[in-house]
């Protein structure tokens, strides 16, 4: 009795790996009922996902809240545990691929990648209940066993790749920060012609001297006292701390005049990897807070600084294991080793 009550789902069939599989559009309202939440108690290995991590749900949240009429967010794909019915439109070759898919009520439907989504839409539903009707795209496999489940979290987790820090900044335009420091490189000629943009590391033979996150995080400390201005008035301030910057490290300036490889550069000196920059962030952002009249004369000191990778002052402080450290602990020594040599 309980299987002839079933859903009717509008849904284009479509095949992978030689099997089927199912593409339709699923009201946000319905997610709760299609796909209520699953216990956790079993051990790992009989479960075909990972464990939902509930610390990531509000933030995902909150992004679709506060972004109510341009967020955008993939689809959920999942598998159907029961005997279903794909039911054409018509005989012709397209026609065949569009059709309703009937799925028993009783049938058990499992995430298989997605559930983050899933469980932030529900929370957002509760602060929002407009969003019931907007869609999301629901991918449905046939489920064959937890093995195959479990194969295929495997799968669709297998090449995805986080968004490189940089690559990130330059794509995002509804955060402020990101849009200010995207101003900021193209007010600074240096950094407009030299910033590697996509890539948060630069190859041996890259032509760029600094990347677009290293560049975000010094700008970022520079400004932690000025979050109360306007965007205009932070940029105009970072632009010019920066182009004092500049000015004061000559091989940049060759470097740009086409004078000296960015490469050679990069090999030789340690003023243009993201410590330095950071450091320089984070002093500029003491020096704006206790000396804004004269802070430009104070940065007069940085040309005396010996910033040769050959400098033996630098080892076992920022260079480490042959290469320029990125930790905390480095950073601290290398802000305090340039206050020292400015005298602050």
């Amino acid at each position: 009795m309980i299987s002839s009550f079933e859903y009717s789902l509008p849904v284009i069939r479509g095949i992978q790996g030689g099997r089927e599989y199912y593409v339709s559009m699923c009201p946000l309202r319905l997610l709760p009922k299609l796909f209520p939440f699953e216990g956790e108690e079993m051990p790992v290995e009989m479960r075909s996902k990972r464990s939902l991590n509930r610390s990531r749900v509000p933030e995902i949240s909150n992004y679709i809240l506060k972004n109510p009429t341009n967020y955008t967010l993939g689809a959920i794909a999942a598998s159907i545990d029961a005997k279903i019915t794909f039911e054409p439109l018509g005989n012709e070759a397209e026609s065949r691929k569009i059709g309703r898919l009937r799925v028993p009520m009783d049938a058990i439907l499992t995430i298989n990648d997605g559930q983050h989504r899933r469980a932030a839409y529900q929370m957002a539903l509760k602060a929002n209940p407009e969003l019931g009707y907007e869609t999301v795209a629901l991918i449905l496999y046939l489920d064959l066993g937890l093995e195959r489940a479990q194969q295929m979290f495997a799968d669709l987790n297998r090449f995805q790749v986080p968004i490189d820090a940089s690559l990130n900044i330059l794509y995002e335009h509804r955060e402020v920060k990101a849009n200010l420091v995207k101003a900021v490189v193209q007010r600074v000629e240096v950094f407009r012609c030299l910033t590697e943009m996509e890539k948060g590391t630069l190859s041996a033979k890259s032509d760029k001297l600094f990347t677009l996150s290293s560049i975000s995080h010094a700008t970022l400390s520079l400004l932690v006292n000025y979050a109360d201005w306007g965007m205009e008035k932070q940029v105009e301030l970072a632009a010019d701390f920066w182009s004092v910057i500049c000015d004061l490290m000559a091989e940049w300036e060759l470097v740009l005049r086409g004078r000296l490889t960015a490469a050679k550069v990069r090999h030789d000196y340690v003023h243009c990897h993201g410590i330095a920059l950071s450091s320089l962030g984070e002093i500029g952002a003491s020096l704006l807070a206790v000396n804004a009249e004269n802070w430009r004369e104070c940065l007069a000191g940085l040309q005396e600084v010996n910033w040769s990778i050959s400098n033996p002052d630098w080892q076992g402080h920022i260079l480490c294991k042959g290469g320029v450290s990125k930790s905390k602990v480095s950073l601290g020594w290398m802000k305090g080793y340039l206050q020292g040599r400015l005298g602050l």
